[in-house]
């Protein structure tokens, strides 16, 4: 890979151990939040309606965060091979700036907001 040194995969790939991380925790940690509203709670209707809209909200940031997560093992495994920052689609280049905003993506700037648009 000849547009990225050994110590920016290096770096890259820290960056990337270390969100993996901060995911798992958060997924531990939501795991309460993101359970079934009990409906014999003995709540007021109000609170029972806010629960199940924080129950909610805590499943959508779990999703989000499984997602995150394959996307990380995906470029986890794209350095393994040495593939890490060509985009998946078109084959160019990542721009490493991207990388650093977010070193799991799988696309470079154009095929993302192609992808966006469709």
């Amino acid at each position: 890979m000849s547009f990225m040194s050994t110590a920016d995969i290096r770096k890259f790939k820290d960056a990337l151990l270390a969100r993996r991380v901060e995911l798992e925790k958060q997924l531990t940690s939501s795991a309460e939040s993101a359970a079934a509203v009990d409906l014999d709670q003995p709540i007021g209707r109000l609170s029972r309606m806010d629960a199940m809209q924080q129950q909610q909200m805590t499943l959508a940031g779990r999703r989000i965060a499984e997602q995150r997560l394959q996307q990380i093992a995906a470029a986890l495994e794209r350095i393994a091979t040495d593939a890490y920052g060509i985009c998946v689609d078109c084959e160019e280049e990542i721009d490493p700036a991207r990388l650093r905003a977010r070193p799991e993506s799988p696309f470079c700037v154009d095929c993302q907001e192609r992808r966006e648009r469709r």
